[in-house]
């Protein structure tokens, strides 16, 4: 069964020279199977930025939406 709820996550704005878009960091923790132990795992993600309102360091949360360009799919929805 497909989830009708789009996902949303939780990143720093590392970037955003590029015009309505902006590169968000995503960091998650990850645990180690063999030694049981965490580890952070981080992931750029490019996101639509309509009005180019987030900068560099603005802690943000992106939304899942359809593909708006070849690697570009999700949006920002607000600052936390």
């Amino acid at each position: 069964m497909k989830n009708i709820y789009p996902k949303k996550l939780k990143g720093v704005v590392v970037s955003d020279r590029m015009t309505r878009t902006a590169v968000v960091l995503v960091t998650r923790l990850q645990k180690y199977p063999k030694y049981k132990k965490y580890h952070k795992v981080s992931k750029k993600f490019k996101a639509h930025d309509e009005h180019g309102e987030y900068k560099i360091g603005d802690k943000v949360m992106i939304q899942e939406t359809r593909p708006l360009s070849k690697d570009k799919r999700w949006r920002i929805i607000g600052k936390i």
